[in-house]
């Protein structure tokens, strides 16, 4: 049976300028921020499975006061230590999903893989997209040796990774934006990144115009919410203040 472990960095706002700003829901208000700001959780997941300890997206890269990553603290808050990860899965390589893949050695500037024993599974397209891209959404520099190391293998389109970790490219939040369905024969676990970001955009048809196709960002959340319904899934929000994890 797979076990599932949010590892909140806590909630900010984000607006055009594509600043994730910390909020405090005790002390802030969303009023106080500029127009247009979203408050999103920034919620990596680690799901332990009979053959691997998996974790689903990498977060900010923020680190704590004592200058640790701030995702490795999460791991250890939760007694797992960050060397036994086996698997990286990235849905994209937004820097909100994608900071926390590498880091930067504060004296001398050198980046090495967060997670170095682990194997990063990235989308061929998307890395493409993302180096041609690099500025507001992507940041090269933090994904960099994706393309360097040997201990990350690069997916195309559909497909399987050890015959139960299913891959999907859906597009819609960004083109080549790609989804995860973990089926160990017990449970099945889904991470739609940021295509099933919150609970609440899974129930509302609306078109969001942070979405690079945000009519078929729409159509995805109301498949896979009728496919998950269907086949029991566990689903896991990245985004979400309030709720992790759900089945419909």
């Amino acid at each position: 049976m797979a076990r599932i472990i949010p590892l909140s960095e806590g909630s900010f706002t984000v607006d055009g300028t594509k600043s994730f700003v910390p909020f405090d829901e005790q002390q802030d208000s969303l009023k106080d921020r500029n127009s247009g700001s979203l408050l999103v959780e920034i919620q990596p997941f680690l799901v332990i499975t009979d053959r691997d300890i998996l974790l689903l997206d990498t977060g900010l890269g923020f680190r704590t006061a004592d200058g640790v990553l701030q995702l490795h603290q999460n791991l250890i808050n939760n007694g797992i230590n960050p060397m036994e990860v086996t698997k990286v899965l990235m849905s994209h390589l937004h820097k909100d999903h994608a900071g926390g893949i590498s880091v930067e050695d504060p004296v001398t500037g050198e980046r090495s893989l967060s997670f170095p024993h682990a194997t990063y599974y990235v989308n061929r397209e998307e890395l493409e997209y993302a180096f041609a891209n690099d500025g507001k959404s992507y940041l090269k520099a933090e994904i960099d040796l994706l393309a360097k190391r040997d201990n990350v293998v690069i997916t195309d389109g559909n497909g399987s990774i050890d015959g139960y970790i299913h891959h999907e490219m859906t597009g819609g939040h960004c083109p080549y934006h790609q989804v995860f369905l973990i089926d160990d024969g017990e449970d099945k676990v889904f991470f739609g990144g940021d295509v099933a970001p919150q609970i609440s955009q899974m129930k509302s048809r609306f078109v969001a115009k942070y979405d690079y196709d945000g009519k078929r960002s729409m159509e995805l959340r109301q498949e896979f919410m009728e496919r998950g319904k269907a086949a029991d899934w566990t689903f896991l929000f990245y985004h979400d203040t309030k709720l992790p994890t759900t089945k419909f």
